[in-house]
């Protein structure tokens, strides 16, 4: 620049910009967007059922769709890429890159599936399918006592052989809504949505809700315990608005009893839904629905509209949303950042979810099953319900079983009822040739006891002095045929996996203890070490719950620390 003229001068800043900053917008690309989001609202908290309409439609999310996405919904390039590459059902596919192929399939490698052949089908399926389909590994898909299970794109297939995995992929299989059993007219036959009523018309009051499920003993059931009557009265002494949340992401490894009852009687759980939200003032309802179950999110998609159409849910709106693969998004606090399209990353508290939750209002966090027992036990009484029980527990609880018994499946059983029981009662004994060995009481973070040790109740509060809980009810059960090492590294595997990164004794803690629990012996001191640093420095429940069933090999099993690592 000549300072005496102010003249620029021929240089570069003195040329036109021929087109704007930032990455352009392939016309194309931004027809096909709104091809598809047609008339939906273009709001952020949206951002990924717009990109489940992508992935649907093409098989993957172009450079090209995520920068047309983003200008559609006017948002940072950056944001909608964040948290496309977040979760697992995503496919991103970078400028220059080959697209996936048209059919992925997703093999379970977790533990119940490890143990009933996933590895074997991970080996031969490639070769089976050829190169036109992907296989992949994927996390525990909810159905462990079907194992092993594979999804052909998002049609699960139960009890997997390469032939009916090659027969599904020949058929191009897709989901459909599953053929419930007890549909919206058979469950008013049955008598269903009477109480709804009577709390919508004034016969029912709040406070004997809250009283008649708190007699009951009714809590959380999806892991964490929280006396129901509890929580619903601090969140209506929060101000108005005030919102729902229903979490039905139950990614457990060993967990798929709210599965079974979504199946089974989704009415029953829907009705429960509805009255909790009359209870706490909530006009909105926002049900989370794992991405594994695609049967099921259709079922309840066409049952709640039935529902609504029948004018039984005035007094709150139903939002169903879609999760994307990431078990991080069953801690109720990435839950709530999914649902309000963000990566699933937990958040710090206080404040908490009934403080603070979804779109920064006081909102309800409440579990599947725990919402399903509400018409029972106001209609038949708290009494009914605490009439169950064993061992001085008393209520009614839900047991997903899977592993070496005959008989793997729900297990409906009372409180205090023990592993040995479950198995002997409810179970049918052992499989053909397997010895009881250990269990898990409370799916892939509850730990593992030994079958010295089945005798204990398996509820809320027994099991923390032995180093486990019971959580969301899952028991796995091991024989002689499994070594421990396996079963804790397939699990230490899993949260690895899973671990949403934000902090580093996880994301680094699991990562290094899988490392070192697949190669030699183990060195118990290091391991230790490691896992009191994830213990007491993991930002939530993940972090701080995946060294259990490391913990309980070294503690339990001490006997297997020198043999070599088995293999199933």
């Amino acid at each position: 620049m000549d300072a005496r003229t102010n003249d620029p001068g021929p240089g570069r800043r003195n040329r036109p910009r021929r087109t704007p900053k930032g990455r352009q917008v392939d016309p194309t690309a931004l027809d096909e967007v709104r091809a598809l989001l047609i008339d939906r609202p273009r709001r952020r908290d949206l951002l990924i059922e717009h990109l489940h309409l992508i992935q649907d439609k093409y098989g993957h999310l172009s450079a090209g769709h995520l920068a047309a996405l983003a200008q559609e919904m006017r948002l940072a390039l950056a944001e909608v890429y964040e948290v496309a590459t977040f979760y697992a059902h995503f496919d991103v596919v970078k400028e220059g890159e080959t697209p996936p192929p048209a059919v992925t399939v997703r093999v379970c490698d977790s533990l119940s599936c490890a143990m009933a052949g996933a590895e074997r089908l991970l080996r031969e399926l490639p070769g089976k399918l050829g190169r036109d389909v992907r296989v992949v590994r994927a996390p525990c898909m909810g159905a462990c006592d079907r194992a092993p299970i594979c999804a052909v794109g998002h049609a699960q297939v139960m009890r997997a052989t390469t032939d009916a995995v090659a027969a599904a992929v020949a058929q191009r299989a897709h989901a459909h809504a599953y053929p419930t059993p007890n549909d919206f007219e058979g469950y008013r036959r049955g008598g269903g949505y009477a109480l709804l009523q009577a709390c919508l018309s004034g016969s029912r009051s709040r406070d004997d809700i809250i009283k008649a499920v708190s007699d009951a003993g009714l809590r959380g059931l999806g892991g964490a315990g929280f006396p129901t009557g509890r929580k619903w009265t601090l969140v209506r002494a929060e101000p108005a608005p005030r919102l729902m949340a229903v979490n039905a992401d139950e990614g457990e490894p060993g967990t798929f009893k709210d599965r079974y009852y979504l199946e089974q009687d989704p009415h029953r759980f829907i009705e429960g839904m509805l009255i909790a939200a009359w209870v706490v003032e909530a006009p909105e309802i926002y049900i989370y629905i794992r991405d594994e179950y695609p049967e099921v999110r259709l079922l309840l998609a066409d049952e709640i509209a039935r529902v609504e159409q029948a004018g039984l849910a005035s007094h709150a709106r139903i939002h169903l949303r879609r999760g994307a693969g990431a078990y991080i998004c069953g801690e109720e606090s990435a839950m709530i950042e999914s649902i309000e399209g963000k990566r699933g990353l937990p958040r710090h508290r206080p404040p908490y979810v009934a403080q603070v939750g979804l779109f920064g209002r006081p909102t309800l966090e409440q579990n599947v099953e725990t919402l399903y027992w509400v018409r029972d036990i106001v209609e038949k009484g708290a009494a009914w319900f605490t009439s169950h029980g064993r061992r001085e527990r008393k209520g009614l609880r839900s047991f997903s079983v899977s592993g070496r018994v005959k008989k793997p499946g729900v297990v409906l059983a009372p409180a205090g009822v023990t592993a040995r029981e479950l198995i002997e009662e409810y179970c049918g004994g052992m499989a053909e040739g397997h010895s009881f060995k250990g269990y898990l009481p409370g799916g892939a973070s509850g730990g593992i006891l030994p079958a010295t040790m089945a005798d204990l109740p398996l509820d809320f509060g027994t099991l923390e002095q032995y180093g486990c809980f019971v959580g969301s009810h899952a028991v796995v059960i091991l024989s002689d045929k499994d070594d421990m090492k396996a079963v804790a590294l397939n699990l230490m595997k899993f949260f690895e996996d899973e671990s949403c990164g934000q902090c580093t004794p996880c994301r680094v803690g699991t990562e290094k203890a899988a490392e070192l629990m697949a190669t030699g012996p183990w060195d118990e001191a290091l391991l230790q070490e490691l896992s009191d640093a994830m213990r007491d420095a993991s930002i939530c429940g993940l972090g701080q719950a995946a060294p259990n069933p490391l913990l309980s090999v070294l503690k339990y099993f001490p006997g297997e620390l020198k043999t070599p690592l088995g293999t199933w």
